[in-house]
């Protein structure tokens, strides 16, 4: 395999760009670094240059939220003429990064497409608006299993797996392939007895969308404060619902004990994820969670909900967090975990030990492996176990 075309409405650069975004980069990055050809095309944002090289793959960008799939196609088809951005590039495979809708690269392109799924949006696109919402799971939902029903799917989740089944895809044709996870910095420091804050610290590592449900968050904060008044919340993220959150976090009466940090840096991330004791993870939908493994590298276990379907592969319920199905029950097990030191610190170190089964390397070949068998014309299913591909 000599090139891949990589598709995705977003880069990581993105004001909205989160998880989803970093999987393909790091997988498109460690593709590079075997010598292959990457090329990521993707939709422009303000002051984001039109082309660059990052880690070896050349970023390509145009259009916008909506734009940046036509656009995408065309510039396919306008290279397979010797025209356009996309010229000179000749993938082998191409995955086609599938954020709710796809691109449909298969359609106008003769090298093989791997769709990428990170989870179902049934319980997002209400967000859209009635009529975009319903479109759009239509699209998902019925068009794009029917259109891709010869392709390989990949995923990072068994859950989400099963969800790809319940739309029609056939299981043979589905690839499952974990996210990976970078060390901690060397300069940053790593959770332990002596980095946790002094006061109860909840922390919430997230982009700041309604579908990530950080009033749930705030509300807990809210039920536990009688109990605990120097409880203390930490959002790290930003997004364009923040604004909301921080109305929510002043008519709950919490303002005072919550601090939105917005974007930070890797250091200042790890330096906070360090001080906490818990991290919450309200979200109504994940695909795997990464943020739940980036918490369990300093030792800090995680409480989300069951309902998001992904957390029940990244979250051991009971031995590396908890589990549970609604604010209530988020709300008690969030309180019993912070009176409970030694429970606690036994399920951080669990969560910790699991958090080093995980790196963006072992993503890399698996990803590797499942775009390698699809441009052979073969289909590989299920979990692709972690090994080294020379």
């Amino acid at each position: 395999m000599r090139e891949v075309l990589l598709l995705c409405w977003r880069d990581t650069g993105h004001p909205q760009g989160g998880g989803s975004e970093r999987y393909l980069e790091q997988v498109g990055a460690r593709l590079a670094a075997r010598g292959i050809k990457v090329t990521l095309r993707t939709a422009r944002y303000p002051g984001s240059p039109r082309r660059e090289r990052i880690d070896g793959v050349d970023l390509d960008r145009a259009g916008g939220r909506f734009t940046v799939y036509p656009r995408a196609l065309g510039a396919l088809l306008l290279g397979r003429i010797g025209l356009g951005s996309l010229r000179g590039v000749h993938p082998d495979a191409v995955i086609d990064t599938q954020n709710g809708i796809p691109f449909f690269a298969t359609t106008v392109t003769s090298a093989a497409s791997v769709v990428l799924v990170h989870h179902g949006h049934r319980e997002q696109w209400p967000v859209a608006g009635k009529l975009v919402g319903r479109v759009g799971w239509w699209i998902e939902s019925w068009l794009s299993p029917r259109v891709h029903r010869h392709n390989q799917y990949l995923t990072v989740s068994l859950p989400s797996a099963e969800e790809l089944a319940a739309l029609g895809v056939d299981p043979a044709r589905i690839a499952v392939v974990r996210n990976g996870a970078e060390p901690v910095p060397v300069d940053a420091p790593t959770g332990a007895a002596e980095t946790r804050a002094e006061a109860p610290t909840v922390v919430v590592l997230s982009r700041l969308v309604p579908h990530k449900q950080i009033e749930d968050a705030l509300e807990v904060v809210a039920r536990l404060h009688d109990r605990l008044p120097n409880l203390r919340l930490e959002v790290i993220g930003d997004g364009w619902w923040a604004a909301k959150l921080r109305d929510h976090a002043r008519e709950l009466g919490i303002a005072d004990a919550v601090t939105f940090h917005g974007h930070v840096d890797e250091r200042r991330k790890h330096e906070l994820l360090a001080r906490a004791w818990v991290h919450v993870l309200p979200s109504r939908k994940e695909g795997w969670g990464l943020a739940v493994i980036e918490a369990a590298q300093h030792g800090v276990p995680t409480v989300g909900y069951r309902s998001s379907r992904g957390l029940t592969d990244s979250i051991v319920d009971g031995a590396t967090g908890l589990l549970v199905d609604d604010v209530a029950h988020l709300s008690d097990a969030v309180g019993e975990l912070l009176d409970d030191p030694v429970g606690r610190t036994v399920m951080g170190e669990k969560a910790r030990a699991r958090a080093r089964e995980f790196s963006w390397e072992q993503t890399g070949n698996g990803v590797y492996e499942v775009l390698a068998a699809a441009a052979r014309g073969e289909h590989l299913p299920g979990l692709i176990a972690p090994r080294s591909i020379d």
